[in-house]
C-alpha cells in the first residue's frame, strides 16, 4: 500500500490493517495542529487573524511532506530551487496542490525553472533580481508573484535590500512588468527571540510606509516575517505571513 493512501487512511481514522507503521507520522498531524493553534491564539491576544503559514520543508522527507499535506497545509516552502520544482511534481501526483513559495538564496540561473511553479518568490533582495526574473516571466507569458527582501540586520554575508534603501528600491521593483510585487520580506539576523524584535519592527515600518504610498501590487500585502525560533515576536510586530519548518517535523514536542 502506498504512504500515500495509508497517510489518507490515517487521517480519515479509517487505516487499521498497517497502524503501526503510521504512528510515525503522527507528530506530523500533532504538530501542524498545535502550531495552527498557537497561531490563531497569538493574533486574537493582538486584535488581528492569523497569519499565514508557510511551511518550510528543507527538513521533512518526502514522506513527512506529504503526511504535512494530507493535514490540509495551504503553504509551503523550500530553500533549494531544485527541490521546490522536485517537490511541486511529488505534491501534484500526490493529488495535492499548495501554494509553493521559493524563499532560499535564488540565483539567477536557477530563475527559469523556479517562475512556473513557484505561486510566490519571497526572496528578491536585489533590484537586478527583480529585473532578471521580470525579463524571464514576460518571455514565459506569465506575471511572477515576488516579495522584496530586506537585509534588516544589514548583514554582510546576507542578501536583501539595505533598510536605508529599501523604499527607492522596492519602488523601482513595483514597476518592471513580468512581477506582481505584494510585500516584503526578513530573515533578521541569528540572534535569540528576545533580541530580534527591532529588526521584525524596522521591516514593518518600512512595510507600513511603502504601503500608504500605494507601492505594493495587491490588495492585501504580505508581511513575512519569522521561523520555528522566532515566530512569536514576528506575529506580535505584525507579520502576516511566518515561516516554520523545524517545529512542524519535530518528533520531541
Amino acid at each position: 500500500m502506498s504512504v500515500i493512501i495509508v497517510v489518507y487512511r490515517f487521517l480519515a481514522g479509517t487505516y487499521a490493517p498497517e497502524r503501526s507503521r503510521m504512528e510515525d507520522f503522527s507528530y506530523i498531524k500533532r504538530n501542524f495542529d498545535a502550531v495552527t493553534a498557537e497561531l490563531r491564539e497569538i493574533s486574537a491576544s493582538r486584535g488581528r487573524p492569523a497569519p499565514t503559514l508557510c511551511a518550510v520543508t528543507k527538513s521533512g522527507s518526502d514522506d513527512e511532506l506529504i503526511a504535512l499535506a494530507a493535514c490540509g497545509v495551504t503553504d509551503i516552502g523550500e530553500n533549494r530551487p531544485q527541490e521546490l520544482v522536485r517537490r511541486a511534481a511529488l505534491l501534484h501526483a500526490a493529488g495535492y496542490s499548495p501554494r509553493l513559495h521559493e524563499i532560499g538564496n535564488l540565483q539567477k540561473n536557477k530563475v527559469r525553472q523556479v517562475i512556473p511553479v513557484a505561486s510566490l518568490i519571497q526572496s528578491v533582495g536585489s533590484l537586478s533580481l527583480a529585473a532578471f526574473i521580470s525579463d524571464k516571466a514576460e518571455a514565459a507569458g506569465i506575471t511572477v508573484p515576488v516579495l522584496a527582501e530586506i537585509n534588516s540586520g544589514e548583514e554582510e554575508n546576507k542578501g536583501g535590500i539595505l533598510p536605508r534603501e529599501a523604499e527607492e528600491t522596492v519602488a523601482a521593483m513595483a514597476g518592471l512588468p513580468g512581477i506582481r510585487l505584494c510585500g516584503l520580506m526578513t530573515m533578521g539576523p541569528a540572534v535569540g527571540e528576545g533580541e530580534i524584535r527591532p529588526y521584525f519592527r524596522l521591516t514593518r515600518e518600512i512595510f507600513d510606509t511603502l504601503g500608504s504610498r500605494g507601492v505594493f501590487e495587491t490588495d492585501a500585502p504580505t508581511l513575512s516575517m519569522g521561523m520555528s525560533d522566532s515566530y512569536r515576536t514576528a506575529i506580535e510586530e505584525g507579520a502576516t505571513l511566518v515561516r516554520i519548518g523545524r517545529r512542524l517535523f519535530s518528533k520531541e514536542q
